[in-house]
């Protein structure tokens, strides 16, 4: 194998620091010549003690523009990094749940997932590559300011040349002698996942109700196959019950961001109140947005309501754990937690800060403002895990979702949040704005006499 590899000399990029979910930029930004080897190379650099035997990587992403391309350079590069097996999904279509899960499934060293989760797709559209750690988390700041300073001083990387690599079907073969890529079924292994956590039977009854349907919007993203199988063979819901089920480079023109804006054809379906439950996910599978008929459920509710009822999951038959929340996010969850007397914990905005806590023991249940919510099953959160656990406690409760929240309400209290997204906004205007943030509030702790106990509320 050595004879195949070649060193290609480069030029740094100063544009490769990740941030809370990995490199994202617009397409034009990672077709710049060398512009991806540049940053995988500096993610091998940056674990390449670690991986001195070689090495166990999943690949796989959430089939926007881009992504195959990408994914035979992550290949090429690695090979040369002497990465002895890459496990790709078919395709290479995975959702980044579904990532974390074979990460740890098959005990890998680390994960490429190529999306840029909610963005839109597309070639003048947004890309991303974000990497996971061996416990299937996305990696720590640690190792993201350590891949950052790898790719400020690049020189070179190394490649080996690769034919086109057939995907279509479950199957291993050799690149080298030295080196294996297996090609996985990961809608089937996610599918086995969801099964030892929930209890299908009962959502199967629930599911061929002739006087409950459901709708369920995967917005041209990875979902599609993942819910196909999920919903319709596996549960026996009706084959119209999931729509917009084939991944797109561009997601069909929708902007794969489930919430009230972007999935408002969804919204208006259910407005019609011929359906009884809705659910949308973004693009690459994690994100979830949950409807009633004629009723939307917020993010930071969802998480506390699905937490209230853990009792309905199987998973959680022993008890919770802990759970936590973003600091963005509502403290509705935190009454679920003080009725339970178990751990609430408060994190700053990034699931890896939930890892950590999963990682120690702490946690069960964790769930964030921006439509993610999750468990210890995998280490991100996971939109079809959420629209599950929402149907076990409608199953268990034989309560529509409406009447489910306001009871809710009821025992625990309300509580509201506003969010804003601002969008295309310029680099630079926002790293001056959170300098100006980081100013002021250091101005008003050092004049505050009683900074101390401020840092403790």
């Amino acid at each position: 194998m050595s004879s195949a590899i070649k060193v290609i000399k480069t030029t740094p990029y100063a544009d490769q620091k990740p941030g809370t979910s990995g490199l994202r930029k617009k397409v034009k930004i990672f077709k710049q010549k060398y512009y991806v080897e540049n940053f995988v190379q500096s993610c091998f650099n940056a674990i390449s003690s670690e991986i001195k035997q070689g090495g166990t990587f999943v690949v796989g992403g959430d089939g926007r523009f881009l992504m195959m391309e990408v994914l035979h350079k992550i290949i090429s590069v690695g090979a040369a990094a002497n990465v002895k097996k890459f496990i790709i999904g078919v395709n290479g279509l995975l959702s980044t749940p579904c990532v974390s899960g074979l990460i740890r499934k098959f005990k890998a060293d680390g994960g490429f997932v190529l999306t840029a989760s909610h963005n839109p797709g597309g070639e003048s559209k947004d890309f991303g590559i974000k990497y996971n750690c061996s416990n299937g988390g996305p990696a720590l700041e640690c190792l993201t300011d350590k891949i950052y300073q790898f790719s400020k001083s690049i020189t070179e990387f190394k490649w080996v040349e690769l034919p086109t690599l057939d995907l279509h079907k479950p199957t291993t073969f050799s690149l080298f002698a030295d080196c294996l890529v297996q090609v996985v079924d990961g809608v089937s292994l996610y599918s086995e996942l969801m099964k030892e956590i929930f209890n299908f039977t009962s959502i199967s009854k629930l599911l061929q109700e002739k006087n409950f349907k459901i709708k369920i919007d995967c917005m041209n993203g990875v979902t599609g196959p993942f819910a196909k199988n999920i919903f319709i063979n596996e549960l026996e819901a009706p084959e119209d019950s999931v729509i917009n089920f084939t991944p797109l480079p561009d997601f069909g023109g929708l902007h794969p961001d489930p919430n009230l804006t972007y999935a408002k054809n969804l919204v208006d379906l259910m407005a019609h109140g011929k359906h009884d439950f809705g659910a949308a996910f973004d693009g690459d599978g994690d994100r979830n947005m949950i409807l009633g008929r004629d009723v939307f459920v917020n993010p930071s509710d969802s998480v506390a309501i699905i937490a209230a009822n853990y009792a309905c999951i199987p998973h959680f038959r022993a008890g919770l754990k802990g759970v936590a929340r973003s600091m963005p996010t509502s403290g509705a969850l935190d009454s679920v937690a003080r009725k339970f007397g178990i751990n609430l914990f408060e994190t700053p905005t990034g699931w890896k800060y939930f890892v950590n806590l999963m990682e120690a023991g702490r946690l069960s249940i964790c769930g964030e403002e921006s439509f993610g919510q999750g468990s210890d099953h995998v280490r991100e959160k996971d939109g079809i895990w959420a629209v599950l656990a929402w149907l076990s406690i409608i199953a268990s409760t034989k309560k529509a979702v409406k009447t489910i929240i306001e009871d809710h309400w009821r025992e625990y209290g309300r509580n509201f949040f506003t969010r804003y997204d601002y969008e295309e906004v310029s680099e630079k205007a926002a790293n001056d704005l959170m300098q100006h943030l980081r100013k002021k509030i250091g101005m008003f702790v050092v004049a505050n006499t009683n900074w101390k106990q401020l840092l403790l509320l």
